[in-house]
């Protein structure tokens, strides 16, 4: 059996089964190809009409992903984010930000600290040491799992010297460092929303996803402790999935610049200091993250 008819085997099995996509994929096809190329280690690129050589065990992955509704990404303990290979597991959740796309946005700002908050695999903290080549990087989160998960990753990408990584209840961690560039992917799924994730999120780490009530509480809490960590001409990077409606109306006072739907910036002149920040528009929870 070549390569092609077995991508083609394992489509057909996705195909027919109640799957859910969303971890690095978003179709059958893709999702099929992935698990078949890298389950047997080959480069995306494989020559298709190669002899497979492990059938066995790419079916007992399909077998895995179609019964138990497993990622790939867990399955092969590894996710692929802005062209780039990460270590996953499920102690924390698959690298899928859309904040990676607009790193390169800011290259043309003076950036030279980072801070990634909720940095869940690292991978953000990862890809903004890739991009700004003389920054030093802060990598926090509250998730003792996640955190080696990430530290594998800087490892991974050789970045150890410029990427610290470090557990930490949001910026506790950081009472006095002041940064060009905070990007934070926290937890921002509503409470209704959590009661109906599918199978495949199901498998992902509850801390990671859960933001309280409308999802907001972790977002709160980072808009109110932002300006104290940004420099005067600093950005904060949030993205918050499909909240952006809850955003608006939660934090309508603040000025936020919306660059995708799912990702908005806030500069530092437009935060409120936690003792200003609206009543309605505070934490309803100490608790914290995460994600990424």
């Amino acid at each position: 059996m070549t390569l092609a008819e077995l991508i083609a085997r394992v489509e057909q099995r996705f195909s027919a089964a109640p799957l859910l996509y969303g971890h690095g994929t978003d179709n059958a096809h893709d999702e099929a190809a992935w698990l078949v190329l890298r389950g047997l280690g080959l480069p995306f690129n494989a020559d298709l009409e190669n002899t497979a050589a492990d059938v066995k065990r790419i079916e007992g992955l399909a077998d895995r992903r179609i019964k138990e509704r497993i990622p790939v990404a867990y399955l092969l303990k590894e996710a692929w984010l802005a062209g780039q290979p990460f270590y996953v597991d499920e102690r924390a959740i698959v690298p899928r930000s859309h904040i990676a796309e607009l790193l390169p946005s800011f290259k043309r700002r003076s950036i030279k600290r980072v801070l990634d908050l909720c940095t869940g695999s690292g991978c953000l903290a990862v890809l903004a040491a890739q991009t700004f080549r003389g920054a030093e990087l802060d990598a926090l989160d509250l998730s003792p799992g996640a955190l080696a998960v990430a530290r594998k990753n800087v490892a991974r990408h050789r970045l150890g010297r410029r990427v610290r990584v470090h557990r930490s209840d949001l910026f506790a961690a950081v009472r006095n460092v002041r940064y060009d560039l905070i990007l934070t992917n926290p937890p921002y799924v509503s409470a209704t929303a959590m009661g109906k994730l599918p199978p495949e999120y199901q498998h992902e780490p509850r801390m990671a996803l859960a933001g309280g009530a409308d999802g907001l509480d972790l977002v709160a809490r980072i808009l109110a402790g932002a300006p104290e960590h940004l420099t005067q001409d600093g950005l904060l990077v949030c993205e918050i999935g499909d909240g952006k409606a809850s955003v608006q109306r939660r934090f309508r006072g603040l000025k936020l610049e919306w660059v995708k739907p799912e990702v908005f910036i806030a500069r530092r002149d437009a935060l409120p200091s936690a003792s200003n920040m609206p009543a309605g528009a505070r934490a309803r929870s100490i608790r914290s993250p995460k994600k990424q």
